[in-house]
Formats: C-alpha cells, sequence, structure tokens
C-alpha cells in the first residue's frame, strides 16, 4: 500500500505546476474587460422650436431736415427651426432655416413735431443660416451667418391722432451673424442657448395718410439683437 501511495504521488505532483502555469498564461492573455463608451453623434437632420428675446432699433429721420426718433423696441418671439449637419471628428458644421413671429414693439416722441408719436412693430423674420462648430462629446459650440429677411411695419401719429403708416411692401432683406452652443440631452435630444445680431441697413420710405397724400424723404431702420433658447430632436 505504502509503494502504492508513493508511485501516486510521484506521477501527479509533476502535473501540479503544468496545470498552475496554464491558467496563468490563459489569464494574461485573457483581453481586458473595458466598457467602450459612445459619445454624441451630432450628424444629420434636425428640427426643433425656439423661443426668446429681442430688440429691434429704429431710427426714423427727415432727409435734409433731422432726426424724428431714435428708439428701441423690445419684445418676445417663438418660432422653429430645421437643419442637418455634418460631423467629422470634433468638427460639426451645418445649414439652417429658421422662421420666427415676434413681437417686438416700441414708440417714441417725434422731436419735429410737438405732441407726434413715432412707433414700430417686428412682426415677423426668416434666417438661413450656414454654421460651423466643434463638439466635444455632448457639447456643441458654434458660429454662424448668413441671410436675413424681417417683417416690420413703421407709422407715425400726428398731435390729433392721425395714422401715417409706411408706403409699400414691408419685408426687408439683411444679413446675420450669431454664436451658440449645444448639450446633449441624449442622442437625439439637445438643449442650447444662441445670439443673433440681424443687420438691417436703412432705407428711403414715404408715407401715407388715410385718404391723404403720400409724403416722401424719410429714412427708417435699424439691427435688431436677439437671444434665444433653443430645443432640437436629431432623427
Amino acid at each position: 500500500m505504502r509503494v502504492f501511495l508513493l508511485t501516486v504521488f510521484s506521477l501527479t505532483a509533476p502535473m501540479v505546476p503544468a496545470a498552475a502555469a496554464d491558467i496563468s498564461a490563459s489569464s494574461a492573455g485573457a483581453a481586458p474587460n473595458t466598457e467602450i463608451t459612445i459619445g454624441r453623434d451630432w450628424s444629420g437632420f434636425y428640427a426643433g422650436i425656439n423661443g426668446g428675446w429681442g430688440q429691434s432699433h429704429d431710427n426714423r429721420s427727415v432727409i435734409g431736415v433731422g432726426t424724428a426718433a431714435d428708439y428701441d423696441g423690445n419684445g418676445g418671439t417663438v418660432g422653429g427651426q430645421v437643419g442637418y449637419r455634418w460631423q467629422m471628428d470634433g468638427w460639426v458644421s451645418g445649414l439652417e432655416g429658421q422662421g420666427n413671429w415676434a413681437d417686438l414693439s416700441g414708440s417714441s416722441d417725434n422731436l419735429l413735431v410737438p405732441g407726434g408719436i413715432v412707433r414700430s412693430k417686428t412682426k415677423a423674420f426668416g434666417l438661413f443660416t450656414g454654421q460651423v462648430g466643434y463638439a466635444w462629446n455632448d457639447f456643441l459650440v458654434y458660429v454662424k451667418g448668413g441671410a436675413a429677411i424681417t417683417r416690420r411695419n413703421y407709422q407715425f401719429l400726428a398731435p390729433g391722432g392721425v395714422l401715417a403708416s409706411e408706403t409699400g411692401v414691408k419685408t426687408r432683406f439683411g444679413g446675420t451673424v450669431g454664436v451658440g452652443t449645444e448639450y446633449a440631452l441624449s442622442q437625439n435630444w439637445s438643449l442650447g442657448v444662441e445670439y443673433n445680431r440681424i443687420f438691417e441697413t436703412e432705407r428711403d420710405v414715404s408715407f401715407t395718410v388715410p385718404k391723404g397724400p403720400s409724403v416722401q424723404g424719410f429714412k427708417t431702420g435699424g439691427d435688431t439683437d436677439l437671444v434665444l433658447a433653443r430645443l432640437n430632436y436629431k432623427f
């Protein structure tokens, strides 16, 4: 019996280090258990809503005479946007169209007509822009620029309450620049804030009194500043 046990031990002992070596080699060759994190992909079509505050400047003057009023019209705005973005590494570029209803209104005393009032109101605007920015995973910062279209109404009120409104088309074209940032709430939803400036040069206009003559020789217009919060959904 003693001889049998010694024989078994001598045969199995060399196998223990070999098995341990096999286990060690297997553990060393195994790939580490790492979790891959997929960042935000900003490429693709998106659409969303926006809302915020704006301020439109109005400089009203009579050619050859002087300034009738110089003031700001303030108020709220709400609208929507749709666009497409391309991402290459961290760089993101895109195209976007935006349309808003607005109520940016203001008034001032007529400096040339005592007792008279000058007033204006921005009713709507549209922005057609390109943008370029850089993304740090869930954060995107960008600049934008392009064309703008505004719908504004200009009026004079005489001391007796007689209203003189601008004659002709009240839609004006100009340029716009802006800057914004967005944060990805998920792979589809993002929340952002944006600043835009619309450049609207002064232009020659005429005003018409109801059932009266058309009076020419005026200049109207001014730039608009916008601060907007935006919510986008990427398809």
